[in-house]
């Protein structure tokens, strides 16, 4: 039997400015990654999206990033390795008090953005960021991007982790994500991206931007959010999924 957990990024909108479609995605998730304010999300919206979650028996997550809103936190930042841990740990804890509010505990921790993409070969944020984990909460699950140098340390601190895969993005060789200034970097086609996602849970394989078949472990299954078509594809994996065997659970 395959199973695989679905997560989507959420939260996202910020003030006036509303991204995504958090109220009908949560609907079809087991896990939600929410913005901690910095590269997105406010305490409205933080607030919002946690009792929504406690409605649907959907996970929560912190999706910390860089203190970055004009670039969404996709913009590299140079930092200190106390510089990232603080910022890490003041997220997830801002969206704990949330969490206690409605009587939930957070599930996981996923970096956001270039902290995540950052992530793939550097043990110096990687650390900074397991550190905040580790001395925060060490039940909290570290989602990894596949591949990533994150995982590892994360496993050798002793802390839990979740590999994760991307629905709608494209791979490099080495399974880092395509950079979204690259043409191809993110799949609009909803059947190939649902098909890539079957190859990769059912087989461990992906194709990447290059033609190249690459091994690939997936424990969680992202799709994001803010896309056009983030609504419409949730639901088509649903229905694909349920075809092809795949059960959709918690990690």
């Amino acid at each position: 039997m395959y199973s695989i957990d679905l997560n989507s990024d959420m939260g996202e909108s910020f003030g006036a400015y509303k991204l995504g479609s958090d109220e009908e995605i949560i609907k079809y998730v087991t896990a939600a990654n929410v913005a901690c304010g910095w590269h997105a999300g406010d305490p409205m919206v933080m607030d919002k999206v946690v009792r929504m979650a406690k409605e649907r028996n959907v996970k929560v997550g912190a999706h910390p990033g860089y203190p970055d809103l004009l670039g969404f936190g996709r913009r590299k930042m140079v930092l200190s390795h106390d510089e990232v841990k603080n910022y890490v740990k003041y997220q997830i804890g801002a969206l704990a008090a949330f969490a206690q509010s409605c009587e939930m505990k957070l599930h996981h921790v996923a970096p956001h953005g270039a902290m995540g993409n950052a992530c793939q070969y550097d043990e110096d944020i990687s650390s900074a960021i397991c550190e905040a984990i580790y001395e925060y909460d060490r039940d909290l699950i570290v989602y990894y991007c596949a591949g990533a140098v994150l995982g590892e340390i994360a496993e050798n601190m002793g802390l839990r982790t979740a590999s994760e895969i991307f629905a709608d993005r494209a791979y490099m060789d080495d399974l880092s994500l395509v950079p979204r200034n690259m043409e191809g970097s993110v799949i609009t086609d909803e059947e190939i991206a649902i098909q890539r996602c079957v190859k990769m849970i059912k087989e461990g394989k992906v194709t990447t931007i290059n033609g190249k078949e690459a091994d690939i472990k997936g424990d969680t299954l992202c799709v994001h959010g803010d896309g056009p078509k983030a609504l419409a594809f949730v639901r088509k994996i649903r229905e694909k999924f349920t075809e092809e065997g795949i059960e959709i659970k918690h990690v």
